[in-house]
């Protein structure tokens, strides 16, 4: 039976609903960025190169997003806490199939399973948000839980190379097997139910249909391509290139990098937390959220330009910097679901999720078959032209999907 509706105190919010959340969106975030730093030690066992590698790691992004769509009829269907908890066994069971396998095709099913177990990571505690909170809190929570998503990436970093010294990333990876399966019980047992009204009374049918009038709504298209190309390239970046952009162009050996990485990532956590309390901030004054997300993604594109450059390839500055703006997007994900009532939050995110991870497997991909294009040195590493390629496309592209958004009627920004 669905929860009282009554309103609850913020401290049960934070730590009986987002806190559990956060365990799992820690994992995904884990999982999304650990083939950064084990990405050598894959080239070595496996034999592969940059598209190999591309097209293996971002198996977890091609399964994340298709199960999106019926994810978002799952949340608002049968609530975020069992969901949420099933899925991470998979995930869980993806790790195992990681950890055993002996060649590239093992490792991409295993990588997959985990893409897919993985999926409702973020979506499920948005749901979770929308039903708890009131809607003028919705970009402050979200920054704040995806402060998790950062500490996640950070885990991946540097603590991550220490384990290697000392086991094979095979271990590690049974490891977050049993984390993941931890994370899931902790959501299951802990996490109250709580349903939006219509949720009873909504066939699956009709949420079908829904689901087809949010991919026609030109309020969807409006703002999907600039979240895809942003968080797609962040993504991209963050979880696999920037390692060997780092050692290749960088000239860094592998302590440096997860170094440079490590800083980055803590960046990254907490720009989750400073994007969500300056949004909130921004809008008490009367800033619209559209403004601020528009703002954040032309400093991103300097980045990336900067990182295109080759010219301070190792400097702290520049992967803060990478860090705190590389997701400047995910504002979308509260600039759309504030145009739908929250019964419908579930499937408008997830659908936008779906788009957005759909493009990133290919731009992860994609970006390792353009950087393949290039031959490799002595020490097997890539050209920095191959990286300015790369990284000048993913600008362009930003820049071209912040056009599209702000074409239409610029006045009415939100």
């Amino acid at each position: 039976m669905p929860a009282s509706t009554a309103p609850v105190s913020t401290a049960f919010v934070a730590f009986r609903v987002l806190l559990p959340f956060a365990c799992g969106y820690f994992m995904s975030y884990l999982f999304r960025s650990v083939n950064a730093v084990i990405a050598p030690n894959l080239q070595r066992d496996l034999g592969i190169g940059a598209a190999d590698l591309g097209t293996l790691t971002a198996a977890y992004f091609l399964t994340f997003s298709l199960f999106q769509l019926p994810l978002g009829i799952l949340l608002d269907r049968f609530g975020p806490r069992r969901v949420q908890a099933c899925l991470l066994l998979l995930a869980a069971l993806g790790a195992v199939v990681f950890a055993i396998g002996t060649n590239l095709s093992h490792l991409v099913i295993g990588r997959a399973l985990v893409g897919f177990g993985v999926a409702g990571g973020l979506m499920s505690a948005m749901k979770a948000i929308a039903l708890w909170l009131p809607k003028e809190r919705w970009a402050l929570a979200n920054g704040v839980f995806m402060t998790a998503g950062g500490l996640g990436a950070l885990a991946a970093t540097l603590p991550v190379e220490l384990a290697l010294e000392h086991y094979h990333w095979t271990v590690l990876f049974w490891g977050l097997a049993g984390l993941t399966a931890f994370a899931s019980a902790l959501i299951f047992f802990i996490v109250p139910e709580r349903h939006a009204a219509p949720v009873a009374t909504s066939t699956l049918r009709q949420q079908l249909r829904d689901c087809g009038r949010f991919l026609a709504d030109a309020r969807f298209w409006r703002i999907a391509p600039v979240s895809m190309m942003g968080m797609a390239s962040g993504m991209s970046i963050q979880g696999l290139w920037a390692g060997p952009y780092l050692r290749d162009v960088g000239g860094l050996d592998r302590a440096g990098a997860a170094q440079v990485l490590f800083v980055m990532a803590a960046a990254l956590t907490a720009g989750f937390t400073l994007t969500g309390i300056a949004a909130d901030r921004m809008q008490r004054r009367g800033i619209p959220l559209g403004r601020i997300m528009a703002w954040g993604v032309v400093f991103y594109a300097v980045v990336l330009a900067a990182m295109a450059s080759g010219w301070v390839p190792t400097n702290p500055l520049l992967w803060i910097a990478f860090g705190i703006l590389c997701n400047t997007t995910v504002l979308a994900y509260p600039i759309l679901s504030s145009q739908f009532t929250p019964d419908q939050a579930g499937r408008i995110n997830t659908l936008l999720n779906g788009v957005v991870f759909g493009f990133t497997f290919f731009a992860q991909a994609g970006m390792g078959w353009l950087i393949a294009l290039w031959p490799r040195d002595a020490n097997g590493g890539y050209p920095l032209v191959a990286y300015q390629w790369t990284l000048g496309l993913a600008m362009a592209l930003l820049l071209l999907g912040l056009a599209w958004y702000l074409l239409p009627r610029r006045d009415d920004l939100k």
